[in-house]
């Protein structure tokens, strides 16, 4: 295996191709859970020549495994956040620096340097518990963009709205990151007018508000914070990469990751563009744990490169996943 940071000089779908041929063998001989799932479902390595045939490792497994390539001690462990006595997803991350570079680049990648932005954070349920990767990369990026009014509000939406205001006045890019629920809570009470700010939602009402379809739940923000597009994020504890959406709910990704969808019938094979079904991540940044992940979500391939994510599987429709124990 080459040295790993070599993900981040990917520039083609060829670069892309190889290096993730290349990962899937590391991970094979070196990730003893990977390994026995690929085992399991009879999958020669020796074979494996292109994208379409690599096993991927279905999303549970990060609740009831220690998912590594490594035998390196981790240098973090990042948790998912789940209801009282729910299981939750442990991420065990042995080079930070991985990640670090990979949301790095990942955001400079869609939206340019981070020092052109305030950073203003509304995460209260994330900041509200400990072993959050997106609070960490919030907080690297609210560190990077050396503006004094970056930061964390908890839940104090007028410092917040104050700040957004006097930095609207003064023409200054500003970047307003937040949870559903908790945007949403700023945009019903307060009338904003944002000509110069990316507001970017990441997802969940966190069992504080009724679920919202994104087109819903971004025609509401657009209203009541006066801007014409909401951008999202897509990313989770499982991964060190993410995806960004800056217009209609499309993500793309960096070039080290993909979105691929899979049969909702048969998780083994894929479904051409335009058709719905569950979403597998290559996630390259996953080199020291795994970076074939079958996620929860549900999506479709709108055009290359082009994703639309369509909300997440119910229990009882997740098919050919049933491998949690070998």
């Amino acid at each position: 295996m080459q040295e790993p940071k070599d993900i981040f000089s990917i520039c083609n779908s060829r670069d892309f191709e190889q290096k993730t041929l290349q990962v899937f063998q590391y991970q094979y001989l070196n990730n003893k859970i990977y390994r026995r799932f690929c085992d399991f479902l009879h999958c020669d390595p020796a074979r494996v020549d292109s994208i379409e045939k690599i096993p991927f490792l279905p999303i549970e497994f990060f609740k009831t495994h220690s998912i590594l390539s490594s035998e390196a001690p981790a240098e973090i462990i990042f948790t998912s956040s789940g209801t009282t006595g729910a299981q939750t997803s442990k991420h065990f991350v042995t080079d930070l620096s991985i990640y670090e570079e990979s949301f790095r680049r990942g955001f400079t990648h869609f939206y340019g340097s981070v020092d052109n932005y305030a950073v203003l954070a509304l995460l209260p349920s994330y900041l509200e518990r400990e072993g959050s990767s997106l609070i960490y990369m919030v907080k690297d990026l609210i560190d990077r963009s050396n503006n004094p009014e970056s930061g964390f509000y908890l839940n104090d939406l007028d410092t917040l709205v104050e700040n957004l205001r006097s930095l609207e006045k003064r023409g200054q890019k500003v970047l307003l990151i937040g949870v559903s629920f908790a945007l949403l809570d700023l945009a019903e009470n307060y009338q904003l007018n944002l000509q110069h700010t990316v507001v970017m939602e990441t997802g969940g009402m966190k069992g504080r508000r009724k679920e919202m379809i994104r087109a819903e739940l971004h025609d509401v923000l657009k209203k009541g914070l006066g801007v014409d597009n909401i951008h999202s994020e897509y990313g989770m504890t499982e991964l060190l990469s993410q995806a960004y959406a800056l217009k209609n709910g499309i993500f793309e990704c960096p070039p080290w990751m993909r979105l691929l969808i899979r049969d909702p019938e048969d998780a083994l094979t894929l479904v051409p563009e335009g058709k719905s079904g569950g979403i597998n991540v290559i996630d390259l940044a996953n080199i020291n744990s795994c970076s074939f992940i079958a996620t929860q979500d549900l999506g479709k391939n709108v055009s290359a490169g082009k994703t639309e994510i369509l909300g997440r599987f119910d229990n009882s429709d997740i098919r050919g996943c049933n491998l949690m124990v070998f």
